[in-house]
């Protein structure tokens, strides 16, 4: 019998509409099992059970295989056995009573205040660059777009005269979010003093321009906020969606309604907002075993 790999390769590539890296994903997840099983000398899938099932779980929980890994890779190995039952190349699924390890959501990082204020402040000066990322960073910061709604903005979708934005994607449904008086006004500075001078044709749409005059992207606008992170000496993992949890941890620090947070962030559930409610207790408690003399 052996392990039908080449088949269930041929079978993902011809029947299952994925890309070519969520493929190699599944076959490599299939590879390590049936290393697992040659060195527990089983050569065939026949004699595969439940109990080998769950020794494979247990052997990529010692090794160190975080939740969310050992969810994906059991994922993959029902996959597989859905086609050896589909195809009757075996008789008993040994992972149909098999429970997925509970994959916990990983907390993302917040700046303080204080944080935040100071990586505002880096990009100072009047140099195209800076006043450009001056007003991307405040934008970001203000109104806790999505770094994707960031970059895919184009002027159309701004109005800095009543002070709001217009944001969405075919994903997320289009919704207007207010922008505060100072960020319309480092705004106004970009889009009349640089982006102006930043343009190379009078035809281009996106506000957000790198240095070829053409639309930021998400690779360009990461190496920007990396940058501004070294430079104000914050000792924290930074991605492009740090400002935005930042400002909605800010928002409800300051007594927001958490529907009102879930409505400006787009959240089509609660729950995902509610993420920010733990955010913000263990923020505090951070403060206070750094404030506790006995503690620091």
């Amino acid at each position: 019998m052996g392990f039908y790999f080449n088949e269930y390769s041929d079978y993902l590539e011809s029947e299952k509409e994925l890309s070519v890296s969520t493929r190699e994903s599944y076959l490599s997840d299939i590879r390590q099992y049936i290393d697992f099983l040659h060195s527990r000398n089983i050569v065939d899938l026949s004699h595969t059970t439940n109990a080998i099932a769950i020794s494979y779980m247990l052997y990529l929980e010692k090794g160190g295989g975080a939740p969310s890994t050992i969810v994906r890779k059991l994922s993959s190995l029902r996959s597989y056995y859905y086609f050896l039952i589909r195809q009757q190349l075996i008789d008993t699924d040994p992972t149909a009573n098999l429970k997925s390890p509970k994959n916990e959501r990983k907390i993302p990082e917040a700046l303080t205040y204080d944080e935040a204020v100071r990586l505002l402040n880096q990009p100072r000066g009047g140099s195209l660059k800076s006043v450009r990322d001056k007003a991307m960073l405040e934008l970001l910061y203000a109104t806790g777009i999505r770094v994707s709604e960031l970059i895919s903005l184009n002027l159309k979708d701004i109005n800095t005269e009543v002070g709001y934005l217009v944001c969405g994607s075919p994903a997320c449904k289009e919704r207007v979010v207010p922008i505060p008086a100072e960020t319309i006004q480092h705004l106004k500075n970009y889009i009349h003093n640089a982006r102006s001078k930043m343009v190379h044709k009078s035809t281009e749409e996106a506000l957000f321009v790198n240095t070829h005059g053409r639309r930021m992207t998400r690779q360009g606008f990461w190496k920007i906020i990396k940058q501004y992170k070294e430079m104000a000496n914050i000792d924290k993992e930074i991605t492009p969606h740090t400002l935005r949890h930042s400002f909605a941890v800010h928002l409800m620090d300051n007594g927001a309604d958490i529907r009102a947070v879930q409505k400006i962030l787009g959240h089509s559930d609660l729950s995902t907002t509610q993420i920010y409610s733990q955010i913000q207790s263990e923020m505090k408690k951070q403060s206070c075993v750094k404030s506790h003399p006995k503690l620091s």
